[in-house]
């Protein structure tokens, strides 16, 4: 296939902006690469045309690549080997996006999971569904009991998601899979919570995403236009998703105290967020590490991976499944060992992403930043975080103590564009 030449929709490059070679390839040196993507009906509309690095999307005749044209990450390594492109196994890729050619911004092209996961995965599916060592994935996928209970279901329902492994799944309501289906950016038409806008197609691309990665999923129906804490989702193609660009926290472990007081705050307020919204969705982390949270050019924070959340449902309830360690099938081992255990819905505790964050993240971002009578009580604070706090206390009170100290070590300048110059003008900031 050649790449997309249509000018007029959006479009993304690997690195600096430059005028499009033969075929949209650059001949510039690193990092004025620029390699024109090709077009994917996965991307909102279909017609985006976006970049990714070393690699170009070719059509499978294997993977799910039937009926819509989806693309699976099979790759083609076509390009010269002098332009010295990122290399294949990377889980992430930068590039740069515009919709007008004019205005540009960073975007970060992202696989669901590793290149070596995504192998074995498929080799799973040849081997326990056809006991074949390769297969069409989507011949094979198609045949499963599961599927079908999916091809004849009108509405998504929690016994569809039984036995997935992906945290937002483990406690889902039917006000949240509804939820999933009105806001799936893949499909046209979407608005109902009835799938009959979804083609045979569609209903196996977000059966495969719910069972691989939820990531894109909760970008999509809790988008950041709304308020959320996700970077803004900006398509798919296979098994890539192309989101804004953010800056993981962990480059921020160093920065100057002010910076990371500010950092600090905004970790805070997104986990007040995460427990306490106009939806009553309580949010919470199964695992925090350093590339969990991304900081934005403005000095916004927000969640830059968001495969590790769960979801509880606070006005409707969960509808744990009992069965639900018994019930595996080939989608619940995609990414995980078939033998993990399920974490019951019932051991959730409020503390928990505080606890995580407490352990992980602001030990690292706060450590020897601060005169030893503030470092001393914020130190002090973060052993008590992750040792002694009881879970019958008031979390929101744990979190406005930490806030309290970090406040006043906050600064007011240009280097947090996200609230200034609003910041010398309201104590909101």
């Amino acid at each position: 296939m050649r790449p997309h030449s249509n000018p007029h929709g959006p479009r993304l490059w690997l690195g600096k902006r430059c005028s499009s070679g033969a075929n949209g390839i650059c001949p510039q040196n690193p990092p004025d690469l620029c390699v024109r993507f090709l077009q994917c009906p996965m991307v909102p509309e279909g017609k985006a045309v976006v970049v990714l690095a070393r690699w170009a999307l070719v059509r499978s005749v294997n993977p799910l690549s039937l009926g819509l044209s989806f693309w699976f990450g099979r790759f083609d390594t076509w390009l010269s080997s002098h332009l010295k492109l990122p290399p294949s196994y990377l889980l992430s890729y930068l590039g740069n996006y515009t919709d007008d050619t004019q205005s540009w911004r960073m975007v970060d092209i992202t696989r669901l999971t590793t290149k070596y996961q995504h192998d074995r995965a498929d080799q799973r599916i040849c081997t326990s569904l056809l006991k074949t060592k390769t297969c069409s994935l989507e011949r094979a996928l198609r045949r499963t009991h599961r599927f079908q209970k999916w091809l004849r279901a009108k509405r998504l329902t929690p016994d569809l998601v039984q036995g997935l492994s992906s945290p937002m799944l483990r406690c889902p309501s039917q006000r949240l899979l509804d939820r999933i289906v009105r806001r799936y950016a893949e499909v046209p038409d979407a608005g109902s919570i009835y799938m009959d806008h979804l083609t045979e197609q569609d209903k196996l691309r977000l059966l495969y995403t719910l069972s691989v990665n939820s990531h894109p999923i909760l970008l999509q129906i809790f988008p950041d236009v709304e308020g959320w804490p996700f970077p803004r989702y900006l398509g798919s193609c296979g098994r890539l998703v192309v989101s804004a660009s953010t800056r993981p926290l962990s480059d921020f472990f160093r920065a100057a105290p002010e910076v990371a007081a500010d950092l600090a705050l905004q970790l805070l307020a997104v986990l007040r967020s995460m427990g306490n919204n106009d939806l009553n969705y309580f949010f919470y982390f199964t695992r925090v590490d350093v590339g969990t949270f991304g900081v934005f050019s403005n000095g916004h924070l927000f969640i830059r991976d968001a495969s590790t959340l769960g979801i509880i449902d606070k006005e409707e309830g969960s509808q744990p499944m009992d069965g639900q360690q018994e019930y595996k099938d080939i989608f619940s081992c995609l990414t995980v060992d078939c033998q993990s255990a399920f974490v019951s819905c019932n051991s959730i505790r409020e503390k928990q992403s505080l606890v995580l964050v407490c352990q992980e993240l602001l030990p690292k971002l706060l450590k020897g930043k601060f005169s030893p009578p503030v470092q001393e009580k914020i130190d002090s604070f973060l052993q008590y975080c992750v040792e002694g706090l009881t879970d019958d206390q008031d979390i929101n009170e744990a979190m406005a103590k930490l806030a309290h100290l970090l406040k006043p070590l906050q600064s007011c300048d240009s280097r947090f564009a996200y609230r200034y110059p609003d910041c010398k003008y309201s104590d909101k900031y």
